[in-house]
């Protein structure tokens, strides 16, 4: 188990083994949350410009612009309330 120790301004060195675990580097952004009335330390290491480009090209060759993604939600939310209404 590894040990921090807060300082008087509420800071604190997160261990090497820690750092190295979680693959964290300078800058790096760190998330506590907390759950069932403890926390979890979890690593925020990528932003969403990483993702750019990761799903390729769309498979029709098509790229949809915000209101095409839009209407297309609108119409999903209006045929699940057609399918649960009957």
């Amino acid at each position: 188990m590894s040990t921090a120790t807060l300082t008087s301004k509420g800071q604190m060195t997160l261990p090497k083994e820690v750092r190295d675990d979680l693959n964290l580097k300078p800058g790096d952004k760190i998330e506590f949350v907390k759950v069932h009335g403890h926390y979890e330390l979890r690593a925020r290491t990528r932003n969403i410009a990483d993702f750019a480009g990761v799903l390729g090209e769309p498979p029709n060759g098509r790229r949809l612009s915000v209101k095409d993604m839009d209407d297309a939600i609108a119409e999903a939310v209006v045929e699940e309330y057609r399918r649960s209404s009957s």
